[in-house]
């Protein structure tokens, strides 16, 4: 790669840009191949993973409908049938929800493979320590992704299809939903949940950047609260329990990222104070 004239380690800005499109072209390619593996494994995709929500075997539909009867309650999770149908409406309808879902598939499963393209673009910029207190960055990251990955799956997608698909503003009225409506259904739960489970580390850089602190969180809370509720309702179901539901990990999330600030402006004054004893 070319280097500056007054520093033959300093990458110029060219140099950083190329660095990234192949960064960037090496997580495209990741995420393909892994999409065409999910292309070829159609059937396990589709009918056990995309349209599982859809029938009432699901594990969210009999959790909730063993709680509902231990407690003497009739609950709609306790139906045989979901009362809705899927269709497509479009000659290429199947083939382009094939293609997308595919794609997403790559995106998810190859997570942490992006999140290491993306940590070698951004770690030599970093100082030897702070490298090494972000030794866990790519693990910690990834399972935060994919616990908010299967907390939207296995509770706000069902919850969602759920009261969608039994909602009738008349009996004139059939629920016969385009394909496209329902794999987005699915994957706006999921990758929302996944991108909101990594509150903690976004925190955490920000808290390095100095960009927040554990006071500014804490004065901030309630408004927090409110774009918690507001997101809640954006992924779920206009109904409270849904919300609620979705609401209280990320209010739980937010708490420990309270915690991480601290911890590492903790770390930061450790660090001056010993610097200063060291001169």
């Amino acid at each position: 790669m070319a280097k500056t004239a007054s520093d033959p380690n300093e990458m110029s800005f060219l140099d950083h840009l190329e660095e990234l499109r192949w960064h960037l072209i090496r997580s495209t390619i990741a995420v393909v191949l892994i999409g065409i593996v999910a292309f070829l494994v159609k059937d396990f995709i589709f009918d056990t993973i995309i349209f599982g929500p859809k029938k009432m075997d699901f594990p969210t539909y009999r959790f909730f409908c063993h709680i509902a009867t231990s407690l003497g309650f009739d609950s709609a999770f306790c139906a045989d049938k979901l009362p809705f149908t899927i269709q497509s409406r479009t000659m290429g309808g199947q083939f382009s929800a094939h293609i997308m879902t595919s794609i997403w598939a790559g995106f998810i499963i190859g997570f942490p493979y992006v999140l290491w393209e993306i940590w070698k673009f951004i770690s030599p910029g970093l100082k030897e320590n702070e490298r090494s207190n972000s030794r866990g960055f790519i693990l910690i990251a990834s399972l935060l992704f994919f616990m908010g990955v299967l907390f939207g799956y296995y509770v706000v997608a069902p919850l969602s299809i759920n009261f969608l698909g039994t909602y009738q503003v008349s009996k004139e009225v059939l629920n016969e939903f385009d394909i496209g409506s329902y794999i987005s259904t699915v994957r706006t739960s999921v990758i929302a949940c996944g991108i909101l489970f990594e509150l903690p580390i976004i925190i955490f850089f920000l808290t390095k950047v100095g960009l927040i602190t554990p006071e500014i969180m804490k004065k901030y809370r309630k408004i927090a609260l409110v774009i918690v509720l507001i997101l809640s309702a954006i992924i779920t179901p206009p109904d409270v329990t849904s919300q609620i539901i979705v609401a209280v990990p990320v209010l739980i999330l937010y708490q420990i990222s309270i915690y991480i600030s601290k911890v590492v402006l903790k770390r930061e004054a450790k660090k001056v104070t010993k610097n200063v004893k060291s001169r």
